[in-house]
């Protein structure tokens, strides 16, 4: 009888471990969300305790939002929130999700560093995927001494960014993001093969980037612009009795940048005499700095540009963002007769 007992007693208190065993798994391990893509939940620097819950309530299902507030009440999360991008994965339980809020275990955000052609439009593109102030990064990006920390200065800070999509921390300060940046650049331009490049076109990176970036704004067309980084590269490195300092570049772009009229569809004679550093058609040589954060593909186009004798081009009549290109000025103004006609004819002005 009492072996009966003590196995009656052994198997009830089995039953009573499995159950409660059972209770944890359900309440602390299965998915907090319910839901079968993940779930992001953003905690910037004015949340706390309270405003957390508020956001996870939402995403989470009852029985383990409950979980979670008992374990955030027997921890310091419910003094101490940290700011960050977290993943509610669907294979993530309230424990989970509760060690990452806790110990700040936060996913990487991928973001899209943009060729823009000034540094409030970096900076307002990078802030819409990051916690950072607009406002705050370009008072960074054109502070001399900010500049000066990453190796440039306010004109050619443009040329510290790569655009491409970089991993990094939503909540990452404006410090750690530019020297993500400077970092990035580096390695971008440690590659062998663009210094030796470079090196053959006696340029460095900087002056790489600057062409590259009227290249850029020159064309849209990948496929060009080699030719089009071969004319400018001629009109620099002319040197004769004409232009004893190299060719002026006359490109209109830097018109276009010098006047912060981004939008001018045509390029007037008055518009020439601006007085500007960048104003190329005035000043031989490049401009102080980018003109615009120059793309990849402007980049290379400048390291990889077709070597040739044109000195000149025009944009076809035919609108196709193409450009005809030519040895003499003679030809030159005959192709730049045909495009003017061609804009007078669609009234553009």
């Amino acid at each position: 009888m009492t072996r009966q007992l003590s196995k009656r007693y052994l198997i009830l208190a089995a039953v009573c471990v499995l159950a409660l065993l059972g209770l944890v798994y359900y309440y602390f391990f299965t998915s907090f969300t319910g839901r079968s893509a993940t779930q992001y939940v953003y905690v910037d620097k004015d949340d706390n305790y309270d405003s957390l819950v508020a956001k996870l309530r939402p995403v989470s299902k009852a029985h383990c939002f409950q979980a979670f507030r008992i374990l955030a009440r027997h921890s310091n999360l419910i003094h101490h929130v940290r700011t960050g991008r977290y993943a509610l994965k669907p294979s993530m339980g309230a424990f989970t999700v509760f060690r990452h809020l806790k110990n700040g275990m936060q996913d990487p955000v991928n973001l899209v560093v943009p060729s823009v052609r000034t540094m409030p439009d970096m900076a307002g593109a990078l802030s819409k995927k990051l916690m950072m102030d607009s406002t705050e990064l370009v008072r960074a990006l054109t502070d001399e001494s900010v500049c000066r920390k990453y190796g440039y200065d306010t004109t050619t800070i443009a040329a510290m960014f790569i655009p491409n999509t970089y991993d990094i921390y939503w909540d990452a300060s404006i410090d750690k993001l530019l020297s993500r940046m400077k970092k990035e650049c580096d390695k971008f331009w440690n590659s062998e093969e663009r210094q030796a490049k470079a090196e053959k076109l006696h340029l460095d990176p900087i002056q790489v980037s600057t062409l590259a970036s009227i290249v850029d704004e020159e064309s849209a067309n990948n496929a060009e612009k080699p030719m089009i980084a071969g004319m400018y590269y001629n009109r620099l490195m002319l040197r004769d009795a004409k232009y004893p300092q190299g060719m002026p570049l006359q490109a209109d772009p830097t018109i276009k940048f010098a006047l912060k009229d981004f939008a001018a569809k045509r390029i007037y004679h008055a518009m020439l005499f601006v007085k500007s550093p960048y104003n190329t058609y005035t000043n031989p040589g490049l401009p102080p700095g980018p003109i615009r954060v120059p793309s990849i593909a402007g980049i290379d186009a400048v390291l990889n540009m077709v070597h040739h004798n044109y000195l000149y081009m025009c944009a076809k009549p035919d609108f196709s963002g193409t450009h005809d290109f030519a040895v003499t000025y003679t030809e030159h103004m005959a192709n730049a007769k045909r495009y003017a006609a061609a804009l007078n004819q669609r009234g553009i002005k």
